[in-house]
């Protein structure tokens, strides 16, 4: 049913976006043409039919590891040459998950190479993206074995609440990898750049002083080495936190229009969205692991996913591998509300913005943005409602030019 809902949807917006790709929104006829628009539809159009491959990838994986016998075959060649002690327990969570990163490779190769390449957004070369992926890999081995480690012997020693212990162990490993990124694994990817003095700077350090946010600098990063497209974040926590801009939308926007979006990125934070989230996941994942605690026990829960357990047999691994590899599915019915609870941080950190930098500015920029990184103007709207985390752009930008007074 998950599978049939998402390729429905997908199917959607391919004849939705399609079907509008002749005629430009009357919105955005003065800024952008037909020739642009309709790139703009068949971008969006090749990205979802690549995604209905991905899909139907997906669900072949998961009934091969599942039903069809794959975790059974893994977890007898490793008991067989470790045992099912903690050893064999931690490689096999070490092996399923080695497999799925395999089983993608061929998939963000195609993406990269082919999908954005066609429509000029690619920049990354075969050797940083055989580079990217080792140094994915070896991250994933020095952060993630040691947290499946601990969550193990949380479960193997901390009796019937272990969920609790592995609930605050997660806690702990996102928030020490959220203050860490900006300054220790972001740099081993890409290289961050003070932001040089000028009038930029001079725009955004007013700002800054304006809605009283401090930051541990701005910074440009090298985004054009791999890709077409702009963007700008913050990271980290507290006084580590950083302002981070690519380096394709310093060279694309004007200093009012970066103010803009940087105004709206801080609304976020002076708005409490960040909070909130994080809020909202550590609450997910403690109903998450919860309900992990209480599957893991159920006989019904393994049999059910074609791994029925022997007599005596060591199921806490079998069950976190399970549990991953099912939580995608169900938790796509919560899209939804995911998804409305962004768009209404989105419209208010707009709000913020336009209250605190230009809002005509802010137009401006996204309008670019939208141009440029080939986003469709006309989305379907259900799935619009399904999976979008910001506001449709029509609606987006009727509601900042209503604070200025546009029709």
């Amino acid at each position: 049913m998950n599978l049939a809902l998402r390729l429905w949807l997908s199917t959607r917006q391919i004849r939705f976006v399609s079907g509008h790709a002749d005629t430009v929104p009357p919105a955005f006829a003065a800024a952008i043409g037909p020739d642009a628009h309709a790139r703009a539809a068949c971008y969006t159009v090749a990205k979802q039919r690549f995604a209905i491959v991905e899909m139907l990838g997906e669900g072949l994986l998961f009934a091969l590891l599942t039903w069809g016998g794959g975790i059974r075959l893994v977890r007898n060649a490793i008991d067989a040459g470790l045992g099912a002690g903690f050893a064999g327990e931690l490689a096999l969570i070490a092996a399923i998950f080695a497999l799925l990163a395999v089983a993608d490779l061929p998939l963000e190769w195609f993406r990269q190479f082919r999908l954005e390449q066609r429509f000029g957004f690619n920049r990354m070369t075969p050797r940083t993206f055989l580079l990217d992926a080792l140094k994915t890999a070896l991250l994933a081995i020095a952060l993630g074995l040691p947290l499946a480690a601990a969550i193990l012997a949380c479960m193997d020693r901390a009796g019937p609440w272990w969920w609790l212990a592995a609930w605050a162990v997660w806690t702990a490993f996102t928030m020490a990898l959220t203050a860490a990124y900006p300054r220790w694994i972001a740099p081993i990817f890409n290289r961050f750049t003070p932001l040089a003095d000028g009038p930029l700077r001079d725009r955004i350090g007013a700002l800054l002083a304006r809605t009283g946010f401090r930051s541990n600098g701005v910074y440009t990063m090298d985004g054009s080495r791999r890709s077409g497209h702009g963007n700008a974040y913050f990271a980290g926590l507290g006084r580590a936190r950083r302002i981070v801009f690519y380096d394709t939308l310093i060279e694309r926007l004007q200093p009012d229009e970066v103010e803009a979006v940087l105004a709206h990125e801080l609304g976020h934070f002076r708005l409490h969205h960040v909070r909130k989230r994080m809020l909202a996941g550590m609450f997910s994942s403690l109903f998450g692991l919860a309900l992990l605690g209480w599957l893991s026990r159920q006989d019904g829960f393994y049999a059910a996913l074609g791994v029925p357990l022997a007599p005596n047999e060591p199921r806490n691994a079998l069950a976190l591998v399970l549990f991953a590899l099912v939580v995608p599915w169900f938790a796509l019915f919560l899209a939804p509300l995911r998804s409305a609870y962004s768009r209404r941080h989105e419209f208010e950190a707009d709000a913020f913005a336009a209250q605190n930098a230009s809002a005509a500015a802010l137009i401006r920029a996204l309008v670019k943005l939208y141009q440029d990184n080939a986003a469709t103007l006309t989305p379907d709207p259900l799935y619009s409602r399904f999976y979008d985390s910001h506001p449709p752009a029509a609606a987006r930008i009727g509601r900042l030019g209503r604070t200025i007074g546009d029709p």
